[in-house]
Parts: C-alpha cells; structure tokens; sequence
C-alpha cells in the first residue's frame, strides 16, 4: 500500500498542477518518510550525488551544439541537399521536410530545435509550391519529433541517467525505430500527394546544393561514426560535435559572429538552468527508490492485476500516451522512467526495449493538445491558430501509432544493432 500511496501523492500533484520540482521533492521526502528513518537532510546529499556524473556533461553540449547548427546556415544546406534528392518524388518537398527532420535530430538531439530550424526553411517552401497549408504544417510540425528518437537524443540521454541504461546502446536502438517512423512519414506525405506533379532531377543544383553544404551533411557521419565505433564516448562525441560546429559555422560557412554565440550560450545557460535542477531531484529520487526496493513492491503490486506482458505494455502505453499530453517529454522520463523501466523489466521486456517504447510514446505527446510542446512552439513560429495545428497533425499522430505499435511487438527493432 505504501507503493500506492506514492503513485497517489504524484497523481495527486500532477492533477493539482504543481510544479515538477515540487513534485518530485514532495516524492523524494515521501520515500525517506515511509521507507527510510525521516531523514530528509539525505535529500541534498543525493542531489549532489546524483549530478557528480561525466554523462551529465554530454546535456549542456548537445544543446549548445544544436543551437549553434541553427543560428548558423547548417539548417538551410541541409535541406537544400535534401531538397534536391526528393524533388522527383511526388509530394517530393513533404518527403524532403521528414528527411531534414531526420538529419538535423541527428545534430541537435531536440524536437523544438529540429522543428525550428527546417520549418523555417521548407514550411514557406511548401506553400509556394502549392501544398495545402494543413500538410505544410502538419509535416513540418510532426517531422520536428524525430528528434527525440533519432540519436543522439536529450530524452535517451535523461532515460539513460535515471535508469542507468547504456546510453550507447540506446543511441543505437533509436536507429531502427527512426527510420521505421521517418519511412511511414514520408510513405505518408506520397500518399497525400500523389496527384502532385514530380520535377525532374536538376543535377546542377545537387552539385552546388553538395557542395555548399558537404560540411554540414558530414556532421552526423563525424557524430554517430565516432559514438557507435567506439572511438569516443557520448560525452566525448558532444564536445567534438560542438568543436567542429563552432569550426565549421566560425571559419567555414563563416555566418556566426561573435555576438551571434554570446545570445546563443546565453540561451542554452538559460535552458540548462531550468533543466539541470530537475535533473539532480530526478536523479535522487532514482536513488532511494533503488535503495528502499520501491521499485519491487510496484512490481508486486502490478502483477497482482495484471497477468501477462501483453496486457502490462498495452496499459503503459495508454498511461503514457495520456501522460505525454498533459506533460514535457522530459518530466515525463525523469518522474516515470525509474518507477516503470524495473516493472517493465519484471514482465520480460529488455529496459533498451522499454526504453524506445517509452520514447516514442511521448514522442506522440510533442503533437497531443493540451500540452503538445511542438504544437505551442508552432503557434508562435509559424502563427497558425492552435486548432489549425491540432487538425493539421492528426494524420501524422495515426502514423506514430502504427510505428508504435511496430516498435513494441517487434523487439528486434529497438535490439538488433546491439
């Protein structure tokens, strides 16, 4: 009963609507409370505990290397080649926004930075081309949450960090998966445009599209290549990653000033000063949890209702598709991830499985109103009506399903590359 009486105290807060450090506080103190001897000073030495970690470092530098990539021209070569390889497919300006999507998560690990940084450049495209206004923004929106499967990932990071999941290995288990998502996508975007007419290959503006943007379509080669051969660690691979940005968009491309960087890390300062606390809460929370078998006495409790793994997966997916669309994708993995991945374990499914399943879930919650995070950030970027936005992704939102439901009967998806 104790263990219900945590699932209650954070369903309780969160229908309250307090804030998610708060909340996880008021969780943390509850453990100690129920589980341990009331010794809540414990809390702060968790805390620090919990942030003394080399990975921790690999957060802050994969955002300020996506925000560098996109206050520079990184986004806009990259579509431009992009840009150039789909045009003779019908629908072809839709296939190539996924695509970019793809690509550009591959740089900047987020879904507001991915869907900012190409909407800006093919949602105007599209218009002008004659694509309805709807599929423009519903592709350009929903593209933008490939990057939280598409490694490298924040969100895989943060799983990782608070179940102690190789983040390697979750870099590769997000491959398949991706790909799986960004083939249905861009199946889709043919389909809805099938009675589009398809341009002719315009070689000349491949060579010059390649040309002007071979160092930015390298980035992720550099990236991914050095991460899954081994060669570096994650943490090793964002500092390299922010390097060869700064070179590239400083001395290469040579459109960022100093002035532009300064806003840039003052930007990402504010950003990882607001996650960071989270962070160490979240962290200490997964601590005590594990010390005190709370995890266990969850899994008791689950499996006194529920039977078999077919029906515990079909019940977290729906729990988290709710809670995708009343919460961030982050306080979602940082509350949920170290109370449901050793249930989840108990039921047989591997915690990188779990994990990408996890992901994808909330995933769909970037395009769930009320909160849809992307769909915020688009009222404002492309200032659209929110409804418009709502309407304009429910195609996508039936795609990621049937990914989704891929991804979790099919294991072999998120586990193959390991």
């Amino acid at each position: 009963m104790s263990a219900l009486g945590l699932l209650a105290l954070i369903t309780l807060l969160l229908v309250l609507r307090q804030p998610l450090t708060i909340l996880l506080i008021a969780a943390i103190a509850y453990v100690h409370l129920v589980w341990g001897h009331g010794y809540l000073d414990y809390i702060v030495e968790d805390m620090w505990t919990s942030l003394n970690k080399e990975l921790i470092l690999s957060v802050p530098l994969f955002l300020l290397c996506g925000a560098v990539m996109t206050e520079g021209s990184a986004a806009r070569r990259l579509v431009r080649i992009v840009r150039a390889l789909t045009a003779p497919t019908r629908g072809g300006l839709g296939v190539a926004a996924i695509i970019s999507c793809a690509v550009f998560a591959a740089i900047s690990g987020s879904s507001i930075v991915t869907m900012i940084a190409v909407g800006s450049v093919l949602y105007p495209a599209m218009k002008e081309a004659g694509y309805t206004n709807r599929f423009a923004l519903g592709t350009v929106v929903s593209g933008g949450t490939l990057g939280i499967i598409i490694p490298p990932s924040i969100p895989l990071i943060l799983y990782g960090l608070v179940t102690e999941t190789s983040i390697v290995d979750l870099f590769l288990a997000g491959v398949m998966p991706g790909l799986v998502l960004i083939a249905l996508m861009a199946l889709y975007a043919v389909w809805a445009n099938r009675h589009q007419p398809a341009q002719r290959m315009d070689w000349a503006e491949l060579g010059t599209a390649l040309r002007e943007g071979i160092w930015a379509a390298l980035f992720p080669v550099i990236l991914l290549g050095g991460i899954y051969s081994g060669y570096y660690s994650p943490t090793e691979s964002a500092a390299v990653a922010l390097v060869y940005a700064l070179v590239i968009e400083f001395f290469v491309h040579r459109e960022m000033t100093p002035k532009m960087y300064f806003n840039v890390v003052t930007e990402t300062a504010k950003l990882g000063g607001a996650l960071f606390p989270l962070i160490a809460v979240a962290l200490s929370l997964n601590l005590i949890l594990t010390e005190y078998r709370v995890a266990a006495q969850i899994v008791d409790l689950a499996s006194a209702y529920i039977d078999s793994p077919i029906a515990f997966i079909l019940v977290v997916n729906l729990i988290l598709l709710a809670v995708g669309a009343f919460m961030t994708t982050n306080e979602a993995i940082l509350i949920l991830g170290p109370i449901l991945m050793p249930v989840a374990q108990a039921y047989g499914f591997h915690p990188v499985h779990f994990g990408i399943i996890m992901i994808v879930n909330l995933e769909i919650g970037y395009l769930t109103p009320p909160v849809g995070l992307n769909l915020m950030v688009a009222m404002v970027t492309f200032k659209q009506k929110f409804g418009e936005l709502v309407m304009a992704v429910l195609p996508y939102i039936g795609v990621m399903i049937i990914g989704l439901i891929l991804i979790t009967l099919l294991p072999w998806l998120s586990l193959g590359l390991l």
